[in-house]
């Protein structure tokens, strides 16, 4: 299972999780707190500016968890919600999950490395235009979505 958080530049941070990993309550809150040095780190800009993050998420259990709900207060983070299997909402599985989909269609891999390694690769293949893209067509899915009436449209 690959989780990934990224924005209009680029992946800001992810983990690929070994087979039978699963993403509980504890492992989502400490993803978000990982997330956060990560923003530090890599979008200094960010915290100088304003410090505000507007994350989207559904509300899957683990999301919407007492200590992730807690853990988002304290950082001050916004939540844009979405429905769950909502994949025209989401743009994590319209745009970077579909893209990374037809490149993984001829991949074999025989170990995890392997799979961490072309992750790294691939990620760093995307111009900066790709996730810009992915990130600001989501206002055009939304006004779709509404006037289909919430029906899947692609």
């Amino acid at each position: 299972m690959l989780c990934v958080w990224w924005d209009q530049c680029g992946v800001v941070y992810y983990e690929l999780l070994k087979p039978g990993e699963t993403v509980n309550t504890d492992r989502y809150r400490q993803q978000i707190i990982n997330l956060n040095h990560a923003l530090i780190e890599k979008r200094p800009e960010w915290a100088r500016r304003h410090g505000k993050v507007i994350l989207q998420h559904d509300n899957a259990p683990s999301h919407t968890a007492k200590l992730v709900k807690d853990t988002l207060k304290a950082l001050n983070w916004e939540i844009l919600s979405h429905p769950p299997y909502s994949p025209d909402l989401a743009p994590s599985d319209y745009h970077l999950f579909a893209s990374m989909g037809h490149s993984l269609a001829e991949q074999r891999f025989a170990t995890f490395e392997e799979v961490e390694k072309w992750l790294v690769e691939w990620f760093g293949s995307k111009e900066k235009k790709f996730y810009w893209d992915g990130i600001h067509n989501l206002p055009g899915r939304w006004a779709k979505c509404v006037e289909s009436n919430g029906q899947y449209f692609e």
